[in-house]
């Protein structure tokens, strides 16, 4: 597991492929405290999504809002053991 973004709202970390499905990433939202896991042709999507914003800006508010579109489909609740 790699950090690859940390904001006051987001946490991204990205799991090394090490399966036939590849690599994966994890977007954690901390304000509404709920992550989602992104594999496969999702996640490949997400990062040719993150490489093309970042070619673009480094302002971390835009970064947010991409984001932020992603974790409108995060049903897990975030917990710690």
């Amino acid at each position: 597991m790699h950090m690859l973004y940390n904001s006051e709202n987001f946490a991204v970390m990205r799991f090394a492929g090490n399966t036939a499905a590849g690599q994966g990433f994890e977007i954690v939202d901390k304000t509404s405290r709920r992550e989602i896991y992104l594999g496969g042709l999702l996640a490949d999507h997400f990062q040719a999504g993150v490489e093309y914003l970042i070619s673009q800006t480094d302002d971390e508010a835009r970064i947010d809002d991409f984001l932020a579109g992603y974790t409108t489909l995060a049903h897990h609740p975030v917990v710690l053991h």
